[in-house]
């Protein structure tokens, strides 16, 4: 199955491997070439740490070539979904108890980040809301016990 992948989601892991290749590879191996440059590469710890920094940046790379190979990209706002919440949709939750809202984009899993409210389609939270409407109550399970929401909007932007 291939992974699903928003259209900004796959422009950001775009920008992140082209920075890789144009940016950081040059520089590890800039920095590679000087640290050769002082001698003895046994006790040499710039060369050792440039190395490691090598192999992140390597397979950082192959990680990011191979997931935007596999991905389905989803473009978001062609989407006729309604008040219906799939992947992609942002769902504006206000807590039943606390009346504290919260917002959330449901994105595939190579994109998510919880601190930009973006949240995996793998979810559990992704996985309680998929299929329900605006104005639906959910219970979602979280490892402080289970909270209830109501679904105050959902939109496809």
């Amino acid at each position: 199955m291939r992974a699903p992948l928003t259209v900004q989601g796959a422009q950001r892991l775009r920008a992140e491997l082209e920075e890789l290749k144009s940016v950081k590879r040059p520089e590890v191996i800039n920095a590679i070439s000087e640290a050769r440059a002082h001698g003895d590469l046994k006790e040499n710890a710039e060369y050792h740490a440039a190395r490691e920094q090598q192999g992140f940046i390597e397979g950082r790379i192959k990680q990011l070539e191979g997931e935007l190979s596999h991905a389905q990209i989803i473009d978001v706002s062609t989407l006729k979904a309604g008040d219906k919440v799939v992947f992609g949709a942002t769902v504006e939750l206000e807590d039943v108890e606390s009346g504290k809202a919260t917002r959330y984009q449901i994105v595939g899993d190579l994109e998510a980040d919880i601190k930009q409210g973006l949240i995996a389609i793998s979810s559990p939270v992704a996985r309680a809301l998929i299929g329900k409407h605006e104005g639906d109550e959910v219970s979602i399970d979280t490892p402080g016990g289970t909270s209830e929401y109501e679904i105050v909007s959902v939109s496809y932007s």
